[in-house]
């Protein structure tokens, strides 16, 4: 019913414009260049200096991401690392130091380890098998260790590490000791501030799992969530005393709520539910707040609790849009968050609790770019073939109209269980700035939307999420600035799958296909996934298929065979360093496609994985996507600049 009000009220306000003003307002609009989208600096992380007079956070400004580290007082921004090959992401100052952890892989190959840089630029390995995955987990309470994980003892399972800081050298990996050897698939998660409890997780499927505490000090290990059923159970943090433990669970419910679990008694209790799914929770450094985020239709709403009032801080008019990484500074004196939306990248803000003063730290929009030029994502939602009402982001060309009708795409998310959400993408952002209308779709199995509507694809891959997409099609087909012969359809990862699911299953369909490092051989995908995905790879089997009990299942919805039912062109982006989607599966789509004359492009970048992490193969891939669609759906055989 809303997608039909939405249809009827669009369709008058665009009947009373006449066809001058449409005109007028297409000639206004420039035509930004894919170099100066990709100019918006993309940024992350917020980690505070011992003295909370600096920020470190991670950008991209230097072509490849790399730490910088911020003035609260001036704003000024100071190049910290200088890797011009290799993504570099700052993890953590030191407590009391400018010593910073930062963390790094070879060219996308997920294959991370963890690094000490000291202040004169000096860096010092503390995970040196580049053949195991390893990460920084974060700090005791005390602030004398810190944690480690990594999969180096055996590739299935990530193993807990400490490591005191006073006993840091050369040979630090020696010096570490390992505080949780994961031998069943038990993932770590919360530790107490002791330190004497870890809260773990065990994986069963997608939709259901176990919480278990270990006792350091014993070595017992107990498993605190005995159920029947589906149930999800993810650890948040302990209570300040060590006495309860905080988790999510949607338990009896519909979306995750925040219960605690009482350890001496065994007791539970509710602590907060939402009408969506609560996201993630956890307490400040002094106990004083605890930060909570809802999943709120496609946005972040954040509530931050003063534990001692009971109250929820009255903060300040926020920016609009998608609010998230929240983090309060171990004095609680300041708040740092990232504020984004459909027409403002990601930018850095600063709350001081004392003052009630909010500053905005950076500025990562290209000032060649005037964001009333750029158009914000409507949350639109339409009926599926089964009645399921499915959401999805919709973003209209200032230049269209009626008189004026535009080329559109469909914009698929990963996961499967991904969910597009209300914040900023330059990629997305050129498209519509060139002309096409695009519509991000939370088919049913995304995220964010209830457990039911979560689950609604299990085994129906390809299948039901399929139709939630030609359904959604349809949708578009209808709006009066649509030209609904030029529609096509554009993913990554999973939402490449559903690209090429797209052109193989329903051929007729979609005009074009963009198709990002996407899986085209299940049988193949499920087989190699990354040994350190063990400990969830039955839940990913029970979702998907088990590629040997399964295997006629997953030939019969794999696109790679059967391309001789693919007509229409189509692009692919692959990474040769994918350790989730092998460079092989799009190698053999893109040739069974071209011996049957369909026009293929492939583009391979040497030093990408999974999703591309450095600008000058962001604007080669982007500028690609758009000179195909120019030339295969809207038709021009010209493309813009």
């Amino acid at each position: 019913m809303k997608s039909h009000i939405y249809f009827f009220l669009l369709f008058g306000l665009l009947f009373s414009c006449s066809k001058t003003e449409n005109s007028e307002k297409a000639a206004d609009i420039p035509l930004y260049t894919i170099e100066q989208f990709m100019d918006v600096e993309s940024i992350n992380g917020s980690s505070f200096s011992p003295d909370e007079s600096k920020i470190l956070i991670n950008s991209n400004k230097s072509g490849v991401f790399n730490a910088y580290e911020i003035s609260i007082e001036t704003g000024e921004i100071t190049q910290v690392t200088s890797s011009e090959d290799n993504a570099i992401f700052g993890q953590s100052y030191f407590p009391e130091d400018d010593r910073i952890i930062y963390s790094s892989d070879q060219g996308g190959n997920e294959l991370t380890q963890v690094f000490i840089r000291e202040p004169d630029g000096s860096t010092l390995t503390l995970t040196p098998d580049s053949t195991a995955k390893s990460m920084f987990g974060g700090w005791s309470h005390d602030r004398q260790k810190f944690y480690l994980v990594s999969n180096k003892r055996d590739p299935r399972f990530f193993d807990m590490y400490q490591v005191n800081v006073d006993e840091i050298g050369e040979d630090n990996v020696s010096q570490s000791s390992i505080i949780y050897e994961n031998v069943k698939g038990l993932d770590p998660s919360s530790i107490s501030d002791d330190g004497r409890y870890i809260a773990l997780v065990e994986t069963i499927t997608t939709n259901n799992s176990n919480m278990y505490l270990l006792d350091t000090e014993s070595g017992e290990t107990r498993l605190l969530s005995e159920h029947e059923g589906d149930v999800q159970y993810q650890p948040q943090y302990f209570s300040s005393d060590g006495s309860e433990l905080i988790y999510l669970t949607d338990e009896d419910n519909e979306f995750m709520y925040l219960k605690s679990y009482n350890l001496k008694d065994g007791s539970t209790s509710v602590i907060q539910k939402a009408d969506w799914d609560i996201w993630y929770s956890y307490l400040s450094h002094g106990g004083t707040y605890r930060v909570t985020a809802i999943n709120e239709d496609a946005r972040t709403k954040m509530e931050i609790l003063n534990t001692k009032t009971g109250k929820l801080v009255e903060l300040p008019d926020l920016p609009e849009g998608d609010l998230t990484s929240v983090n309060i500074s171990e004095s609680e004196k300041y708040m740092t968050f990232y504020a984004s939306n459909s027409k403002s990248p990601n930018n850095l803000y600063l709350y001081n609790f004392e003052t009630g003063e909010l500053k905005k730290l950076t500025d990562t929009m290209n000032q060649e770019i005037n964001p009333d030029n750029l158009v914000s994502g409507e949350v639109i939602r339409y009926k599926s073939f089964d009645g399921m009402e499915i959401p999805a982001l919709l973003y209209k060309p200032k230049t269209a109209s009626a008189e004026n009708k535009v080329p559109a795409l469909l914009w698929i998310h990963g996961g499967p269980g991904g969910q597009t959400r209300l914040n900023y993408s330059a990629s997305l952002q050129y498209l519509v700035n060139h002309g096409y209308a695009v519509l991000a779709v939370n088919n049913r199995g995304s995220s964010g939307y209830g457990k039911s509507f979560f689950k609604a694809d299990d085994r129906k891959h390809g299948q039901d999420d399929l139709q939630d997409c030609v359904e959604s099609k349809k949708f578009l087909a209808q709006l009066d600035y649509i030209n609904a012969d030029k529609i096509g359809i554009l993913g990554g990862s999973y939402g490449g799958y559903m690209v090429m699911a797209a052109l193989a299953f329903a051929p007729e369909e979609f005009e074009v296909g963009v198709n990002y490092f996407g899986v085209t051989n299940w049988l193949r995908t499920l087989k190699s996934i990354p040994p350190w995905w063990t400990s969830f790879k039955e839940a990913l089997y029970t979702e998907m298929g088990d590629p040997v009990a399964d295997s006629v299942m997953l030939y019969n919805k794999s696109p790679l065979f059967h391309t001789e039912n693919i007509t229409k062109p189509f692009i692919v982006l692959q990474g040769s360093n994918d350790p989730r989607v092998l460079q092989v599966e799009s190698d053999e789509i893109v040739e069974a496609a071209r011996a049957n004359g369909v026009p293929v492009e492939y583009v391979i970048f040497d030093d990408e994985g999974h999703g591309f992490l450095k600008k000058e193969n962001n604007i080669e891939a982007s500028q690609k996507v758009l000179e195909f669609l120019d030339t295969y759906l809207k038709g021009t055989g010209e493309t813009t600049p």
